[in-house]
């Protein structure tokens, strides 16, 4: 692929708005509620159908990008999210709300098959490209926490979807005057694995899908979850939308550098270890989350997010070291239509369990039981070891044939 100096920065930036526009709704909700006079539990499965088409909709996404143009997929997405959430803003019922988050999540399901595909393709350094376009993710995650809160506290829940609307617009415009086309991706691979054989691929990609599952539901989650958790448990700590926003905001700014931590890892240490190391580090702080209140909350937010957040480069990398250029916006399309798809248990999954005696104490604790799941999976991942193995079998067998 031709590489040029602005397609990496919009990558990034595309990264950004996805994530945040994908969770404008968890925010506004909290005044939406209020406004309306309806509860949480009611509300939030609102936003049900656009996570399912943030997951379902990868496929159709990926298959398009390698087949058509991954540029030209790239500029629907820009385009597409924006004029989503304007329809999303000038909704006048629930139903109206829920039909434009489904939209938004469509367009939006885009970026991750398409936008990582080319990222992981045009940079040398996969690790610190993918550190490094997860913190953007994850600042997305953190404004919109942050300027949703604001905006619905100075000018009213509207306001919080045509924002990010026009900036969506203002991304896409640039992204076709300063990026230049890469061109369609080369087809040279005869098989999915990259210099691996096929029973390793199998396992390598199997244990991807588990592990992707569990850690979409707990990412989802968390991240879902967040500014009501703060609303209910740091009210002695602010009392006004924007206060709630920026305190999430906070939590996910510093926890997104996890992920350039991480991407520094990944370019050193083989990913069997830090797959491991990442699923022990959440399974303690989700079950700390469940019982803490105040100040101690927000410890425990930072601290779980950081291990949350630091996950999420070792799933790209996995399919961008495994997997040959030609498939790997269809392969992070099955990737992301898993996690995202099975992450939108998350909402149901949340207004159930806050109905509940609990509240959100047994949302963390069922958390901290899928983290054990993604730990167990990791366990199977092929060693530094058993991939050389792999790749001299994948050679013997190209040799004889």
């Amino acid at each position: 692929m031709t590489q040029n100096r602005w397609l990496v920065p919009f990558l990034n930036l595309g990264h950004l708005l996805d994530h945040l526009v994908m969770l404008v709704f968890p925010t506004a909700v909290v005044a939406l509620g209020r406004e309306w006079g309806r509860p949480y539990s009611e509300l939030l499965p609102l936003a049900l159908g656009g996570f399912i088409a943030f997951g379902a909709f990868a496929i159709p996404a990926g298959w398009l990008a390698d087949h058509w143009s991954r540029y030209r997929t790239m500029v629907i997405f820009y385009f597409g999210i924006g004029a989503s959430l304007f329809l999303t803003g000038f909704a006048q019922s629930p139903w109206h709300i829920a039909a434009g988050l489904t939209l938004t999540g469509a367009f939006a399901a885009i970026y991750h098959p398409v936008g990582i595909a080319m990222l992981v393709a045009s940079s040398a350094r996969m690790g610190h490209a993918l550190g490094w376009n997860g913190l953007w993710g994850n600042l997305g995650l953190a404004a919109a926490a942050l300027f949703t809160g604001a905006l619905v506290d100075l000018v009213g829940w509207r306001a919080a979807f045509f924002v990010p609307g026009l900036a969506c617009i203002a991304a896409g415009a640039g992204f076709l005057l300063l990026v230049q086309d890469p061109g369609k991706v080369k087809k040279s691979s005869r098989t999915i694995g990259l210099h691996i054989d096929v029973r390793t691929m199998v396992r390598v990609f199997a244990v991807l899908l588990v592990a992707t599952a569990f850690g979409g539901i707990i990412f989802n989650s968390t991240t879902v979850s967040m500014p009501k958790v703060f609303d209910e448990r740091l009210r002695a700590l602010t009392q006004t939308n924007f206060g709630v926003g920026g305190l999430v905001a906070v939590v996910y700014t510093v926890a997104a550098f996890a992920q350039v931590a991480m991407g520094a890892l990944i370019d050193r240490f083989e990913l069997k270890r830090l797959m491991i190391g990442v699923a022990l580090a959440q399974i303690p702080l989700l079950a700390l989350a469940a019982h803490t209140q105040g100040w101690a909350m927000l410890v425990a937010a930072v601290l779980m997010m950081l291990a949350v957040f630091g996950q999420i480069p070792l799933n790209d990398a996995i399919v961008g070291k495994y997997c040959a250029d030609e498939f790997r916006a269809r392969m992070l399309a099955v990737r992301y239509v898993v996690s995202l798809g099975v992450a939108s248990i998350a909402v149901p999954m949340i207004a159930v369990l806050h109905g509940t005696e609990g509240g959100f104490a047994n949302v963390f604790l069922v958390l901290a039981v899928l983290a054990s799941c993604m730990l167990l999976a990791s366990l199977f991942f092929p060693s530094r070891g058993e991939f050389a193995a792999s790749k001299l079998r994948a050679a013997g067998t190209a040799a004889a044939a």
